[in-house]
């Protein structure tokens, strides 16, 4: 991933002297790297958790919905309001194949005009992986989920207007997904507050 423009000042990437695998899962793999910063000082400990990338669809119906689910999530044994998402397979031709594939999966909503909101990561200093969230305007419901057989979601359409509440409130609290929500959000606002003159 590009990381933006560089800086004369920027400091210098560690050395890596040494990795060991500790653990290798499907949805957990654990690495400890001996790392040599550019001082000349080594960290003989550095765990990095290793996860496929991820995507996340901010998805938008004609009728200036949002298409959200709610999932039981054992790490917080809570229910939230979240962004439909999932992990990138490696049959998936690009994250926006994927995307679409999780769109239509978990909720069965299909089609619309698909671009790029942003890409994201969850925590660079620990995790290697990243986040592609898209944003599909225009879906529309194509018919029944698909849900695996490990998933119990709900899908719920919220009016685009009561996004920010539910962040407010804490109906939705996972940061992956209030990223590109926000930034949807801003988006619009700065269209309506400046929209684009005609060449």
């Amino acid at each position: 991933m590009e990381s933006g423009p560089a800086f004369p000042n920027d400091p210098l990437p560690w050395q890596v002297v040494s990795r060991e695998y500790l653990h290798r899962k499907p949805w957990l793999t654990i690495r400890q790297d001996r790392v040599r910063l550019p001082s000349g000082i080594e960290i003989g400990e550095y765990w990095v958790s290793e996860y496929p990338d991820w995507v996340n669809v901010v998805a938008v119906t004609r009728q200036d919905e949002l298409v959200l689910i709610r999932q039981y999530r054992h790490g917080l044994a809570a229910v939230h309001f979240e962004l439909p998402a999932g992990v990138i397979d490696a049959d998936d031709s690009e994250p926006e194949a994927a995307g679409r594939r999780e769109l239509r999966e978990e909720t069965g909503y299909d089609g619309g005009r698909w671009s790029r909101l942003m890409t994201i990561s969850a925590n660079p200093a620990l995790q290697a992986n990243l986040v592609h969230c898209y944003l599909a305007e225009g879906v529309e419901l194509a018919g029944p989920a698909a849900q695996e057989h490990t998933e119990d979601i709900r899908v719920h359409v919220v009016p685009v207007a009561d996004a920010l509440s539910l962040v407010d409130r804490g109906a939705m609290v996972q940061a992956l997904n209030i990223a590109p929500l926000m930034r949807y959000l801003m988006m619009r606002y700065l269209l309506r507050r400046c929209p684009p003159q005609g060449r």
